[in-house]
């Protein structure tokens, strides 16, 4: 069992290695080609007109300037079958295509991957993986907490608010004057707690940027811990993956080893806080543990397989912070500047960061894979 493990693992890694060496192969030929095909900043010095330009006393949009210029261009060639009027017409085309061409909005930027533009994107980079890993963290300890919490909630027998409000009408109708002001108080509280758990799943549900905007309008480099949030509470990801972890949660429950752990007198109350029940404050650990219950064992099992779900989280997750940093346009970030590149048509700096973001992806693969492993054998009570 080990060895066949041993090999499997040893199978995976290669497949990711090829993966990664095939495509960084095409990728880097694309970047050559991209950047040979691309026309030099100053291919057209060459032109007559740069030499007009270059004159540093002359201010061509000025009319007085032009005036002169024309009078003075028309005294000194006679003969020419070039009139002033249309060098001046040929010298503001000229100054136009200058504007508008994509070679001269790159806010002085040299064009291409230049050492100093690798050293700029590397630091975007390594922000962009930093924010990544928190976001992952955050966002894998969220969703199996609040997958968790709606397991014990369905444990306990608890209905949605909406039901609870409706029960509590109905006893109301029935009960004396005092009884009816406490059930009435009771009334206030679940309606409080239905419209923070409507605007909660609202939060969940919405777009970043959906919720960006309505909080603020502008947005600086500096905005790290607003974007980790915005990564880990919006574009659906919380919820979605909280819903597959509680579904886990459910599947396990009902499996033949927690009517046999039950008959071996572990506790399978789900109260919080009670003596054979839940502790909040287990649920609300890092590394949640349940020792002496039922739910320890239905919790590692739905854990186990949680946790190859994290390559999809993944792909998920940074796509999700792709869209939050080019939709509010946040400068300074590796996605706004792959988004401003695919403006300046600089391909081959675009697929640099294509690369990039491939890479990771396939590194977090890889970490799942061995991590799966590790835990996979460890259960099975055999060394690694």
């Amino acid at each position: 069992m080990d060895r066949k493990s041993l090999t499997t693992m040893k199978r995976k890694l290669l497949e990711h290695t090829f993966s990664v060496v095939l495509v960084a192969a095409a990728m880097l030929a694309l970047i050559v080609q991209f950047g040979s095909n691309r026309p030099s900043l100053h291919a057209d010095e060459a032109s007559p007109l740069a030499d007009y330009l270059s004159w540093r006393f002359l201010d061509f949009g000025d009319p007085l300037d032009r005036a002169l210029f024309n009078e003075v261009y028309d005294a000194t060639h006679p003969g020419s079958s070039v009139s002033g009027d249309s060098l001046l017409q040929a010298i503001d085309a000229y100054r136009r295509e200058q504007f508008t061409n994509e070679l001269y909005k790159t806010g002085g930027e040299e064009r291409g991957i230049t050492e100093q533009k690798l050293w700029k994107l590397g630091g975007m980079y390594v922000q962009f993986i930093i924010m990544y890993v928190v976001v992952m963290m955050l966002s894998y300890y969220g969703a199996q907490t609040l997958g968790v919490v709606r397991f014990i909630r369905l444990k306990q027998h608890r209905s949605s608010h909406i039901a609870e409000l409706v029960d509590q009408f109905s006893a109301s109708s029935s009960s004396h004057d005092r009884s009816r002001l406490s059930l009435f108080g009771k009334s206030i509280v679940l309606v409080g707690e239905a419209i923070v758990k409507g605007l909660f799943l609202l939060i969940l549900f919405s777009p970043a940027y959906v919720i960006a905007y309505s909080i603020r309008t502008e947005f600086s480099s500096g905005s790290y811990a607003f974007m980790i949030v915005l990564g880990v509470v919006s574009n659906g990801l919380l919820i979605n993956y909280a819903n597959r972890f509680y579904t886990l949660l459910v599947a396990e429950s009902r499996k033949g080893y927690v009517e046999t752990a039950t008959v071996k007198n572990l506790h399978a109350a789900y109260a919080w806080d009670a003596a054979d029940g839940i502790r909040r404050s287990a649920v609300l650990r890092l590394r949640k543990q349940f020792f002496g219950h039922v739910f320890h064992h239905i919790y590692i099992n739905a854990h186990i397989q949680f946790q190859r779900t994290l390559k999809e989280h993944a792909s998920f997750l940074i796509t999700g912070l792709i869209i939050i940093e080019m939709a509010l346009n946040i400068q300074g970030h590796l996605s706004y500047e792959m988004l401003k590149n695919i403006l300046y048509r600089q391909y081959d700096v675009v697929l640099l960061i294509i690369l990039g973001i491939f890479v990771l992806v396939k590194l977090t693969d890889i970490a799942v894979d061995v991590w799966t492993e590790r835990v996979a054998r460890r259960y099975e009570n055999v060394s690694l």
